[in-house]
C-alpha cells in the first residue's frame, strides 16, 4: 500500500514525497481512510509508529477548503508538554508545504504577544497545551466555537499530568457537532472513559497489544547497586557502539548530576528538564537534533513525542515510576523502522517498579549479559617476565680490588681503621671482606616486548561487575 492508495490529494502526496516516506505504516494506514470520512477515531498504537502523522495528513486536506476567522481557530490539536505541540507544528509546516494553511502554536513559557497576534488574523489549526489554552479561554481572548476538529493527543500522558478536568472544560467550550479523534499509546480505565464521553460511534483503531513495546528495540535491565550507577552508565557509553542517546532520570537534580558526571568524563552531552525555561529547552533539543551534542539527559518532559532521527539508546538510570512511562520512554529509539537499544538500570529499590512494567507489558524484560555484549570482552594479558641485562663487560673485567674501592663508606668506625681491614694490614689486621651482591639493574621499557594492539571492537580492559564475568 502506498499514500496515494488512501485517498489523500496530489499536493499532499507530493509534500510526503519530498519529506521522503513512499509506504504508510500501519497505523496511518488504517487512521487516514476513516478521519478523511469525518468518523471519530479512538487510535491506540506503540509509540513511534506514526501516529502523529496519522491525524496530521487528513487534516490538511480536510481544511484545504474553507475560510478561516479572527479569533476562532478551525481546528483544535491538544498536546501534554511544548515539545510535543512544536513537533506537531513542525509536521504541518512540512507536509502543508502546498496548501494554503495558517497554524498558530500556544504553548507557555514564551511571550503571549504574538499568539495573540496570530489569533487576531485567524488560524486554521491550532496546536496548544491545556495550561495556556484555558488562560486565553478565561481570558475571553479566543473563541472555540468555530472548532470542527479536535484532536487529543497523547491521551494518557494527559491523565498522567492532570490535565483531564482541563480537557473537559476545553470540550465544553467546543460545538457538538465535531469530529474528534483521541490517540494514545496506551488505554486506560480513565481514558476510555473520556472517550466514551466526548467521541460518537469511534472507530477503534489499534495497531498492537496494549501497552506493548517496539520489537526494533532490544531491551534488557542491568541489576546494579544504586552506587555504581554512573560508572555502568560510563561503560556502557563507551562500549555498546553508541551513536546518539538519550538517559532518562526520574528526577531533575539527578539530570543535572548526569550531565555533570558525563561532561567531567569527556562526553559530549546537555541536559533538558522541567526547570529550564522554554528557550533554553529548546536550544538544548536543537543542540542534539543537529548532532553537536550525541548524548541527551532528560527527565519525562521529554519522554514522549521526541522524534530524532538515529537515536541508537535509551538509558533509563531510573526505573520510571509509572509503569506506562517505560513504554515512551524506550521509544525514543526504534523509530520508523530502525534498530535501536534501551537499558533500564534496575537498584535493589527498583524491584516493585520493574515488576510493575513487566506487568504491563506482559512480558520479562531480559537481564543484560556476556551474550548480549556487542564488544568481545577479553582477559587482561599477564606481563611479560622481565628479564635482567646483561652485565657490561668493564664490569665483568673489573678485579675484586677495584670492587672493593667502591664500596660505600663504613659509618662509626675511624678512617685508618677502616682502610686497615680494606687492605688486609696493619697493626690490628683485619679481613677482606667479600663484595656485596650487586642488585639486579630493572629492565628498561623500551626492552619490555609490547603487549599485542586490540582489533577494533574488542575490549581488554576492567569488567564491570554487573556482567558476571569474574571467571574472565
Amino acid at each position: 500500500m502506498t499514500f496515494a492508495d488512501l485517498g489523500l490529494s496530489p499536493e499532499l502526496l507530493k509534500a510526503v514525497e519530498a519529506a521522503g516516506y513512499s509506504e504508510p505504516t500501519p497505523i496511518q494506514a488504517q487512521a487516514i481512510p476513516p478521519v478523511l470520512m469525518m468518523k471519530d477515531i479512538v487510535g491506540i498504537a506503540q509509540t513511534g509508529t506514526g501516529k502523529t502523522a496519522s491525524f496530521v495528513l487528513p487534516m490538511i486536506d480536510i481544511l484545504g477548503h474553507g475560510r478561516r476567522r479572527a479569533l476562532m481557530p478551525r481546528s483544535l490539536i491538544l498536546e501534554p508538554t511544548r515539545e510535543l505541540a512544536a513537533q506537531v507544528a513542525e509536521n504541518f509546516e512540512k507536509y502543508g508545504v502546498n496548501h494554503d494553511l495558517k497554524m498558530a502554536l500556544l504553548i507557555g513559557g514564551v511571550q503571549m504577544g504574538d499568539q495573540l497576534k496570530a489569533l487576531s488574523d485567524g488560524v486554521d489549526v491550532l496546536i496548544a497545551t491545556p495550561g495556556r489554552l484555558m488562560d486565553l479561554i478565561e481570558r475571553g481572548k479566543i473563541l472555540l466555537t468555530g472548532c470542527e476538529l479536535l484532536v487529543i493527543d497523547e491521551a494518557d500522558r494527559m491523565l498522567d499530568m492532570g490535565f483531564i478536568p482541563d480537557i473537559e472544560f476545553i470540550c465544553s467550550k467546543l460545538p457538538s457537532t465535531r469530529q474528534t479523534m483521541l490517540f494514545s499509546a496506551t488505554m486506560p480505565p480513565p481514558i476510555e472513559k473520556l472517550a466514551k464521553k466526548f467521541l460518537t460511534n469511534p472507530k477503534r483503531i489499534e495497531v498492537s497489544r496494549r501497552a506493548s513495546t517496539n520489537e526494533d528495540i532490544a531491551a534488557f535491565k542491568v541489576p546494579v547497586k544504586a552506587r555504581d550507577k554512573r560508572s555502568t552508565l560510563r561503560w556502557l557509553l563507551r562500549n555498546d557502539l553508541v551513536d546518539t542517546a538519550i538517559i532518562f532520570a526520574n528526577r531533575k537534580t539527578t539530570v543535572r548530576e548526569i550531565n555533570k558526571d558525563l561532561l567531567s568524563h569527556g562526553f559530549s552531552s546537555g541536559e533538558i528538564h522541567g526547570d529550564m525555561d522554554q528557550a533554553s529547552r529548546m536550544k538544548e533539543l536543537e543542540r542534539f537534533k543537529t548532532g553537536q551534542v550525541n548524548i541527551l539527559v532528560a527527565s519525562d518532559v521529554a519522554a514522549r513525542g521526541l522524534d530524532v532521527k538515529g537515536v541508537s539508546h535509551v538509558f533509563n538510570f531510573d526505573t520510571p515510576w509509572h509503569p506506562d512511562d517505560y513504554v515512551h520512554r524506550i521509544g525514543r529509539t526504534g523509530r520508523a523502522g530502525a534498530k535501536g537499544r534501551a537499558f533500564t538500570f534496575v537498584a535493589e529499590d527498583d524491584a516493585e517498579a520493574i515488576a510493575n512494567v513487566e506487568k504491563l507489558t506482559q512480558a520479562p524484560i531480559p537481564v543484560f549479559g556476556k551474550k548480549d555484549l556487542r564488544v568481545e570482552l577479553k582477559a587482561p594479558e599477564p606481563e611479560p617476565e622481565r628479564q635482567p641485562r646483561p652485565e657490561r663487560e668493564e664490569r665483568a673485567e673489573r678485579s675484586p680490588t677495584d670492587r672493593d674501592d667502591r664500596r660505600p663508606r663504613e659509618r662509626g668506625r675511624p678512617r685508618r681503621e677502616r682502610e686497615e681491614a680494606a687492605h688486609g694490614s696493619g697493626r690490628r689486621g683485619g679481613v677482606v671482606r667479600e663484595d656485596p651482591p650487586r642488585r639486579e639493574e630493572r629492565t628498561s621499557p623500551a626492552e619490555i616486548e609490547r603487549e599485542p594492539i586490540l582489533q577494533p571492537g574488542e575490549w581488554n580492559g576492567p569488567v564491570p561487575s554487573f556482567l558476571g564475568l569474574s571467571a574472565l
